[in-house]
């Protein structure tokens, strides 16, 4: 038996954010104080640190489940399935449905059964529920997913990462830069063939950590309104994701039984550039070697950060040729990690 994705899928916004459309916000303090910078210097530091120069943000009229939908037709099409046959839809989100110009987050039905819905499938034994793990939730939905299919419980999954992070950023804060929407599905099932998932580890840390990223007011004083934002204390990210993932993806790999020499891609969620290659290039010395170049393909410079849409759709980027000088070819070893609100950590060791 190998558990495998045998479909890919992705949904990019069309409407393209970029850097030089933040000049005219306003941005503040999180205490309402002026920041003694003009917005052309804070938007170059802001590039200069995450490596982000623009974003996707959903069109007026779509929601959150009506992006992740796209990127599950396409994934069901791409394994040539039959969609009834399918055990269970996992979708990862953190936000639910939020509406153009809407405060509030809409979760009841599910994302996942609103996905089973306008995928019209009819089989009631088909089974759709939601995860909320930050932005490592579509790895851990790949989890969840393989443990189903590994105990016979299910023969294939529909696993979605899928959100639109553009409605609940607080204009007033440099950080609603990084944020962005998206969504990417796989489909998992157990087939006759070599390799597939082979490891996976996932951590959480909340005896300090489980607010470093939070919803809270915005940074403008005279907002007094109820609705909060996605906030997040960045510098502590860093410290943590860089002191502890390296950590989490050694374990993974030494369990997985293949040695450092044989991975050939690390699909990692996409938050920070600086963060992200320090991370791998930490990971790599674990190991006592440099980190190869080209082991880390990136796609925030121009999507930014969808949260748990980043590492699907980076994936199904690569495997449909649209990322340029990357490639993932048969027998590849890949590893696909995260770390996000929780907080939390997780990797998969899978073999192509």
């Amino acid at each position: 038996m190998s558990i495998k994705i045998t479909g890919t899928g992705s949904f990019i916004p069309s409407c393209i954010e970029k850097n030089e459309n933040f000049y005219n916000h306003e941005f503040l303090n999180a205490d309402g104080s002026t920041i003694n910078s003009s917005n052309e210097i804070i938007v170059e530091k802001f590039k200069a640190i995450t490596g982000i120069k623009e974003r996707r943000y959903v069109k007026d009229d779509l929601l959150n489940s009506d992006i992740a939908f796209f990127a599950s037709e396409k994934a069901i099409a791409d394994a040539n399935i039959n969609k009834e046959e399918i055990d269970y839809i996992i979708v990862a989100h953190n936000y639910g449905d939020v509406k153009h110009d809407s405060g509030q987050s809409d979760t009841v039905p599910s994302i996942a059964s609103r996905v089973k819905h306008l995928l019209q499938i009819k089989n009631p034994k088909c089974v759709a529920y939601d995860v909320l793990f930050g932005c490592p939730g579509w790895i851990e939905g790949m989890i969840q997913a393989k443990a189903f299919i590994a105990s016979g419980l299910a023969k294939r999954c529909l696993v979605v990462g899928s959100e639109t992070l553009s409605r609940v950023i607080d204009k007033h804060d440099r950080d609603s830069m990084i944020y962005s929407d998206g969504a990417g599905a796989v489909i998992l099932e157990d087939i006759d063939e070599d390799g597939g998932f082979i490891n996976h580890e996932t951590v959480t840390y909340t005896y300090d950590e489980a607010h470093f990223i939070y919803f809270g007011k915005s940074n403008h004083p005279e907002i007094t309104d109820q609705r909060r934002y996605i906030k997040m204390y960045g510098r502590k990210i860093y410290e943590f994701a860089l002191t502890n993932v390296p950590i989490a993806l050694k374990s993974c790999l030494e369990k997985s039984g293949y040695s450092i020499n044989d991975v050939k891609k690390i699909l990692i969620h996409q938050a920070n550039e600086k963060m992200d290659e320090a991370i791998v290039k930490r990971f790599y010395k674990l190991h006592g070697i440099e980190m190869p170049e080209g082991v880390m393909p990136m796609t925030i410079n121009t999507l930014g950060n969808s949260s748990v849409a980043t590492v699907p759709t980076l994936y199904d980027m690569i495997l449909n040729g649209q990322l340029e000088n990357q490639e993932i070819n048969k027998g590849d070893v890949i590893i696909f990690a995260s770390v996000g609100a929780g907080m939390n950590i997780n990797a998969i060791v899978y073999k192509y």
